[in-house]
Parts: structure tokens; sequence; C-alpha cells
């Protein structure tokens, strides 16, 4: 297009003008003509451009938007609702009392409060926005408009429409040509019709009619019962393509069959090797060790580890100077059911003259109505309950002179 100016102000427009339309080549000049039109007091106009314009809202004499407060009202509004529901849901109408705490704390109640707050002022806002905008516009008669078309590419427009109060075709126009513009012409309404076509009522009532499809599907759904399993479209943790321990596997018929494997034969895990027979199993060259082993390190944290599992371990039944005279143990004796073994005191001379590794076996392996204890109680725990043990039996001056003397 030439840049000389091009004016169709005196070409006639059939029908009702819908206003003014004048056609500028960069944005500088469509601030200047914006300006010119602001000053002389018209309301109904507006400004487009192919992307965002600097100090155009100025140009327009555009007042801030209330859009801003009506979007804190709507958060204050969704708070407020949410305070109020959780406090009379669980404070008032069914009092919701966990170990004590308070019916209603603001704390706990913040993420549904967050929530209502950011969906009241989300909705609002968009709403708002909308009617604000006078959104949407399906159509306009500017589309009708050959050179409007490039409005997203390379040039800006400014139109004055005709329901302003200070419209005139002929000043308006003189206004518009005066302002530096490329090309003005008068931009008649839209009179093609409104109706919406058949074809698209009959779309949209199909459509609609098989979006109802499914629902009835999910309603019958709900509504059965049967023995079958769920279907599941997206079965996300719901359900796994796996199996589960103690079930059968068809992949292991030629072997066991079981789902859950064990472990190669030979196979250790690893860290689990333990090859200190001394300190795992209590053993030396195969017989029960009479010392403590060398990897167990014997000093006050170790006696105080000791006591701390007897306590947890031992004491519910030995009682806590391991004279069998636990709350288990007097439990058993106040029923009197006559099946009850009283246990061991562990001062007795013939305990007391074990060696320690004897001692390791049974906390591991148990004894008589006494469980082992190896997997809930880790080996270097075993040793330090044991040297708890050979204490309290000093202690109590049961420790017979015929034990090994290099029991530590």
């Amino acid at each position: 297009m030439s840049d000389a100016k091009e004016t169709k102000a005196n070409e006639p427009v059939s029908g009702l003008p819908y206003g003014v339309l004048a056609e500028y080549h960069d944005q500088d000049e469509l601030i200047a003509a914006a300006k010119q039109v602001r000053d002389k007091g018209y309301e109904r106009w507006d400004t487009f451009s192919p992307y965002p314009v600097h100090g155009i809202d100025g140009a327009m004499g555009i007042k801030r938007t209330i859009l801003p407060w009506i979007t804190l009202c709507a958060g204050l509004t969704g708070m407020t609702t949410a305070l109020v529901m959780q406090w009379w849901t669980n404070g008032v109408d069914y009092p919701w009392v966990i170990s004590g705490k308070p019916l209603f704390g603001v704390p706990a109640n913040i993420p549904i409060t967050f929530e209502l707050t950011v969906l009241f002022s989300a909705i609002t806002t968009f709403v708002s926005m909308l009617v604000l905008n006078g959104l949407p516009k399906p159509s306009s008669p500017l589309d009708k408009v050959r050179r409007f078309a490039r409005v997203t590419d390379d040039r800006f427009f400014l139109v004055v429409e005709a329901t302003d109060p200070k419209y005139d075709d002929s000043s308006t126009l003189k206004l518009l040509e005066d302002s530096g513009a490329k090309a003005v012409e008068l931009v008649p309404q839209d009179t093609s019709s409104d109706k919406i076509p058949m074809g698209i009522i009959y779309g949209i009532l199909i459509l609609g009619a098989v979006s109802l499809i499914p629902f009835g599907f999910f309603s019958t759904a709900r509504e059965s019962k049967t023995t079958k399993a769920p279907y599941h479209i997206v079965p996300n943790m719901d359900y796994q393509a796996k199996y589960k321990a103690q079930r059968i596997n068809g992949f292991f018929a030629s072997s066991d069959g079981r789902a859950m494997r064990q472990p190669v034969e030979g196979t250790v895990a690893l860290g689990d090797l333990r090859e200190d027979s001394h300190l795992y199993r209590g053993l030396q060259n195969d017989a029960p060790a009479r010392t403590f082993p060398e990897a167990f390190e014997i000093d006050d944290a170790a006696m105080a580890r000791g006591q701390e599992r007897f306590g947890v371990f031992c004491a519910p039944c030995h009682g806590e100077t391991g004279n069998g005279d636990g709350m288990v143990h007097r439990r058993a004796f106040a029923l009197a059911e006559g099946t009850w073994v009283k246990p061991t005191n562990i001062a007795d001379p013939s305990i007391a003259a074990k060696p320690v590794g004897e001692l390791f076996k049974t906390i591991s392996d148990g004894i008589r109505n006494m469980p082992g204890y190896a997997r809930q109680i880790p080996a270097e725990d075993r040793w330090a309950i044991i040297l708890y043990v050979r204490a309290l039996q000093r202690s109590q001056g049961e420790f017979v002179a015929s034990a090994d003397a290099s029991q530590k």
C-alpha cells in the first residue's frame, strides 16, 4: 500500500454507520491520534494494534480498572466462606473430637481456606474481565473491512463508534484525517442475520445427547452388582500388573510356582555375610564362646545400651533385677491357670556358670517358652544385654567362682 493518504470519506455507506475507521503505519502515529481523539471528548472509541503498545492507556485516557478490587472482594469472600463452613461442620453441626484437640483451629483449616480463596478469586476475575470488556463478541462490523485484517500483522487502527454522543460523520472524519491517518473510511453496521444456522443447532443437540451416554454407563455400573472385577480405564495406582507375596505365579510352574522367589542358593545379601562367627553366632571353634568378641567394645556406653535393651525385651518376664518376677509373670501367676512356668532367675548359679556364647545362643534362638530374638535384636545389642546380665549376676553375689576367669 502506498504511504499516500487514502480516504474514503465521501463514499456512500449503505445502512446505518458503525463508525469511522482510521489506519496508521506505526505506533507513534496511533498514540498521537489517540491523544487528539481523547482531547476532543470522545467516549466510545478504541484502538487496535498487532502488539501491546506502551503508553496507549494514558493516551486514551483509560482509568485504572476496578478488577483488582473485585478480585480482592472475591478472595475475601472465599476465605470467609471456607472458614465459616469448616467451623460450622467440625465445631458446631457435627463436632469432630480428636484426642482432645480444639474443635476449630485456624492452622488446620488453612489448606481448604487457601483453595476456596483461589477458586473464588480466579472464577470471579475471569467472569468480571469478560463483563468489563463487553466480551465475548462473536463478530464485529470491522471483520468485514478488508484493510482491518492487517491489524494482526503490521497496521494500527483507531475506530470511533457512531454511538458516541459527539459523533458526527463529517467532523469525526475530518478529525481523523487531520490526525495523520493513512486511510480513513466509514464502516457500515453489520446487517447480516444473527440467527444461528440450524445445522449448528442440530450438531450441538447431537453432541449433547452423545455426551450423556458415558454418564449412563457410569450410573449403571455404580448401581448394579457383579462378581466381576471392575474395569479400570485409567488404572493409576488402583490396579497394577504384579504378583503379590504368597501368590501363585505360572511363570515358575516348572519349579515351585511361587511368586515370591527364594534367594539364589549360596548367595548372601550385600553386607550380610557375617563372617565373624564369634560376634554373630557366639561360637569359637564350633563351641560356645567363653569371652566377648573382640569386635564388641566393652565400655560404659555398651553397659547403658545393654541395660536399656534388657528393660525392653527381658524385664517384662525376668523383672528389672532378673529374678523372674516381671509383670508378665505376675499377671500369669494371678490368673492361676496352671500352665505358666516361672521365668528363670538369671542370677541362679547354673545360669551364671554358662559361657557367654551359650547365653548369646539362648537369646538368639530362645529356650522353652522364651522365643528367639535374633530378628528383633541386632548381634551387638545381644552382647550388650549379656554384658548387663553379667553385671546383674555380680551385683547379687551369685557369679560363681567356677566360671572361667577369662569371662569379662
